[in-house]
């Protein structure tokens, strides 16, 4: 994240035009902010750093709220976290202008280690699983709960960005589904004494 005044002032103006539905163009923010296009660059970086950087801004939020608005403990809170984060997402029009807009570094950007979105988010949900497992309330043998977060960030990512991965329509139900899916209680033991043969009898 940006610390220096004039960084955050670049990133705010970004910020602004980015959740207003346009593109960000580097120079028409240089101009804006009465800077040239090397003093913008200085202070944030190029055009993909100050993407990631308002993307996760508002990751974060949204995030947040749906914690808060979540179940309070077990695999419920786990589930209704994810599903409400990722139905926010799939229906902020911000959001889904950008995708729309620009397709290819959307998806480079926020599911791939060209930035540090994915990382952060897996972060976000690796610390939402093991806050179960410390309390008690959810087990996730016999994966980590950092390989648990891996595996349910993909599956957020699959449906919030449906559209531009296999052509299908984004739906949050479906998603809300596989999450339930993935974290049902087991109800079949991890061994299983095999079934007498005939010649065994």
């Amino acid at each position: 994240m940006y610390t220096s005044d004039s960084a955050l002032r670049a990133f705010r103006e970004a910020r602004h035009t980015f959740i207003a539905g346009s593109r960000i163009d580097m120079g028409a923010l240089a101009t804006s902010l009465g800077v040239d296009r090397t003093s913008l660059f200085r202070w944030v970086g190029n055009r993909d750093r100050l993407l990631s950087e308002i993307l996760w801004s508002l990751a974060v939020p949204t995030f947040d709220a749906a914690a808060a608005a979540a179940a309070p403990s077990g695999t419920a809170r786990i589930v209704d976290v994810l599903d409400r984060f990722t139905a926010d997402l799939i229906e902020a029009p911000y959001f889904r202008a950008f995708l729309t807009r620009e397709p290819a570094r959307a998806l480079r950007l926020l599911t791939t280690t060209e930035s540090d979105v994915q990382s952060r988010f897996v972060g976000r949900v690796t610390d939402l699983v093991d806050r179960e497992r410390v309390a008690g309330a959810f087990d996730p043998t016999p994966l980590s709960a950092e390989e648990l977060a891996r595996l349910l960030v993909r599956i957020s990512e699959s449906f919030t960005y449906a559209d531009l991965i296999c052509g299908e329509t984004p739906d949050p139900a479906r998603a809300r589904a596989t999450f339930e899916y993935v974290l049902r209680p087991t109800t079949m033991p991890l061994t299983t004494t095999p079934l007498a043969t005939t010649g065994d009898r």
